[in-house]
């Protein structure tokens, strides 16, 4: 066995550029396990300035100057920013409010609903059932908000970090946006002579993880503005909330789907019951899923990797885990990081000599 793991070994790291692509993976690996909350700043600006990047190089393609377009397109995303902010933070505060304080209404009603089970279905549904399944529900909804209250007064403890975030980030942005090539020489320089294999995976993830962050984004907006459109017309409450979570639920692939769709269809219940405005409703959202799942999404991440669903899945369990909203995020990229790697890696077999086999 330990032959069989010898063998392997040598034929996937004797060549020295694979084996430098090893060590820079567990060094970074290690880096942001080990100070990942401390460089978070700086990782956050990054994902901002590859997402402005482009904008950027349409106006020096087109005769601006890199520093004047770095400032003109860093300013109109800040500007854009702090509009949206000041036109959704306050409807979305006022009806996140509204909804968790008519939350127990909900819960009433639904509790009543389920009371009149047994005398629906007495064959599959007993009375000492629901009392004890109802019992463990409201132990798990006084943890719940026993969380969120503990949650709010550590966010207070935030507002310093945060400001971290307003002051340093955008500085940090301007500058990698600026003088990109300056740090992209000082990277090259710092990596080893056998950098083969980590210049193709480099390359092959460069491109790959811009797109992705670009398309996120406008996937976020373009299906966060339908919803809450579509929300908003069929007169349901709390639809710029709802619209705004159905945005952002892309960011988790499956999972995000089916855990927003929870909200959509209570609030939905609560408000009409099961009526046709109900079903009007639920079919209006699952279209808006269809169309984001098999239209949106192909014209946005076409140039992406292909992965099957279940590695995403595990991507975003285990990235999740790790890096919290972030890790969820770059999930997808991440995994075809590692995809990628394990590519580079198959297609560089390196003979093994007679005498070591």
């Amino acid at each position: 066995m330990i032959s069989v793991f010898g063998r392997w070994y040598r034929r996937k790291f004797s060549d020295p550029d694979a084996a430098m692509l090893l060590i820079l993976i567990l060094l970074t690996t290690a880096v942001l396990l080990l100070w990942g909350e401390l460089i978070m700043p700086v990782l956050v600006a990054a994902v901002i300035a590859y997402l402005l990047d482009w904008p950027v190089s349409r106006l020096v393609s087109i005769g601006v100057g890199r520093t004047l377009a770095c400032a003109v397109v860093l300013f109109g995303f800040i500007t854009v920013t702090i509009l949206t902010l000041i036109g959704l933070v306050p409807i979305i505060s006022k009806q996140s409010v509204n909804l968790i304080q008519e939350t127990p209404l909900i819960w009433q009603k639904a509790q009543e609903w389920i009371l009149t089970l047994p005398d629906k279905y007495p064959d599959y549904v007993q009375v000492y059932q629901i009392h004890q399944m109802m019992e463990g529900l409201n132990d798990k909804l006084v943890e719940v908000g026993e969380t969120l209250i503990s949650a709010s007064f550590s966010n207070i403890a935030n507002l310093a970090a945060l400001l971290v975030y307003v002051v340093l980030v955008p500085l940090m942005v301007f500058f990698m946006l600026k003088d990109k090539l300056f740090f992209v020489e000082s990277i090259s320089r710092l990596l080893p002579k056998e950098r083969r294999l980590i210049t193709q995976v480099g390359h092959e993830m460069n491109s790959q993880i811009a797109n992705y962050i670009r398309g996120k984004v406008i996937e976020i907006i373009i299906v966060g503005v339908v919803s809450c459109v579509t929300f908003v017309l069929m007169d349901l409450r709390y639809a710029i909330l709802l619209g705004v979570l159905v945005g952002f639920s892309v960011l988790i692939p499956y999972i995000g789907a089916a855990v927003v769709t929870i909200p959509v269809a209570v609030v939905a219940m609560f408000q009409w019951g099961i009526s046709p405005e109900f079903w009007y409703l639920m079919i209006a959202y699952g279209i808006i899923q269809a169309l984001d799942g098999n239209l949106l999404v192909p014209l946005l991440f076409s140039e992406a990797v292909s992965l099957h669903p279940l590695y995403i899945i595990v991507a975003v369990l285990v990235f999740g885990g790790l890096w919290g909203f972030w890790g969820v995020f770059f999930a997808i990229p991440l995994a075809t990081l590692v995809k990628a790697v394990i590519t580079a890696w198959s297609s560089n077999p390196v003979a093994i000599p007679d005498e070591v086999k």
